[in-house]
């Protein structure tokens, strides 16, 4: 046996061990214990077509043979998804420290005060950007947390609502296609008709219990739902708002025009990528929604000693109370990307976060007026971090990947999305790739 292979350095039983519990059972081998104890009907007799076992450097460097194939581009691609700066001493202290990541549920609140008080933080900055009076410690993505504000919704029927089958949701045609996807895939078990539309032009009435708006939407446009979420009150139809977090720090708050729930992900707080997942959601609601909200929240109590204590005050998975009580049953939190981005907000302060905010919208609003000025009509007329336009699509990803330049491209429509990794060279990179696209100009410059 190779002294540096996986098999030899796991902590685990050795052939002395397996011999001892062969005996004390009554059988002479493993294969004899397997063939005893799982049914012919399902047993696979054939051997594991399983590679030689090679040693960890060796794994290693293979994977860097594997990733080397990947080529590295300049990513605007958006959609919920966005390049972040996760300062160093988050990334060495949290993300790489096994006492936060190897962490599970803090059950025992006493040996667990400071994640308590990382994920207390998440939540108090959470309900300030989003204008809500409670917030959770965190769910799986944006997606589920979307999808669980329309479950929540349909539990809290009136009885009236209940009575009359009332069974509609409405879906703003603006939000994300991962977005779309989940909900129409929780919905369909509890038979929720779901029916998209346009927020400005949806006929809302008594058949409808809930609907859910996108703020900024997937186009990156910046709607006053105010209009729609007074009617949806008026006709007892609840309204969530999957919303971009870093957003916020400049719109108005969803709470402040009458959003009954708040959603979105947290991953652009410091969160990396990591090929899609996984990230940290966010879901707040108004107080008055508290006993039915999925996840768990965290709260100031008092310990024996008069002290302020923390401890987890609430939660509504199927694993701590009646199932017929739980709101939820899906693994319903991601604690440690929430504690890095409650240590991010932490990291940079009121100051730091409007600093990003509006750097981001600077540099967006000024590749909008170039793209204007050569010839480009921008669909959205405000924007946060994000520009949409028409374009003949397959002629445009041909060209912007020659220049290892990645935009989103969604239905019809290409976007444009940009964050805080993105600096004014790769902008300038673009503009002059987008405008050749357009008009063969020579060059351009972007005004910072």
């Amino acid at each position: 046996m190779i002294h540096n292979s996986f098999e030899s350095r796991h902590i685990g039983v050795n052939e002395k061990n397996i011999e001892q519990m062969l005996k004390a059972i009554g059988v002479g081998s493993v294969d004899e214990l397997i063939q005893e104890t799982i049914p012919n009907s399902i047993l696979k007799n054939e051997a594991l077509k399983i590679d030689k076992a090679v040693s960890e450097q060796d794994y290693l460097s293979n994977l860097k043979k594997i990733a080397s194939k990947n080529s590295n581009f300049d990513n605007y691609i958006g959609q919920g998804y966005y390049g972040t700066i996760t300062p160093s001493v988050i990334k060495r202290n949290v993300l790489c420290n096994p006492g936060w990541y190897t962490a599970y549920t803090p059950y025992q609140a006493e040996i667990a005060q400071g994640r308590l008080e990382a994920l207390l933080n998440f939540q108090t900055f959470i309900s300030d950007l989003t204008g809500m009076e409670l917030a959770n410690a965190s769910l799986l993505d944006e997606s589920t947390a979307a999808a669980e504000s329309m479950l929540m919704f349909y539990h809290m029927r009136s009885r009236a609502q209940i009575k009359n089958n009332v069974n509609k949701f409405f879906v703003s045609d603006h939000i994300f296609l991962q977005t779309k996807d989940v909900i129409i895939a929780r919905a369909e078990p509890l038979e929720i008709e779901i029916i998209f539309g346009d927020p400005a032009t949806i006929k809302l009435n008594e058949e409808y219990f809930g609907g859910i708006l996108q703020y900024p939407d997937a186009y990156g446009e910046i709607y006053d739902y105010s209009d729609f979420t007074s009617k949806a009150k008026n006709l007892d139809i609840q309204v969530s708002v999957i919303a971009d977090i870093m957003s916020l720090v400049l719109l108005k708050s969803p709470g402040s025009w009458g959003a009954d729930v708040v959603v979105g992900s947290t991953q652009r707080l410091g969160v990396p990528m990591g090929y899609g997942g996984p990230h940290a959601a966010f879901f707040a609601c108004k107080e008055s929604h508290k006993r039915f909200i999925p996840g768990r929240i965290i709260g100031v109590s008092m310990d024996v000693h008069g002290n302020p204590a923390l401890r987890m005050a609430l939660q509504t998975r199927e694993q701590h109370i009646k199932r017929g009580k739980a709101t939820s049953n899906i693994c319903t939190a991601q604690a440690l990307l929430a504690v890095m981005a409650s240590m991010y907000v932490v990291y940079h302060g009121p100051k730091g976060l409007k600093s990003i905010a509006e750097i981001i919208q600077s540099k967006t609003a000024s590749l909008k007026q170039l793209l204007i000025d050569n010839g480009f009509n921008i669909i959205n007329e405000n924007q946060f971090d994000t520009l949409s336009f028409r374009e003949d699509l397959v002629s445009l990803k041909n060209h912007l990947e020659k220049n290892k330049i990645n935009i989103g491209y969604l239905n019809d429509i290409a976007s444009i999305s940009i964050d805080e990794t993105t600096t004014w060279d790769q902008l300038n990179l673009l503009a002059n790739s987008l405008v050749k696209f357009k008009n063969s100009k020579s060059s351009v410059a972007l005004k910072n």
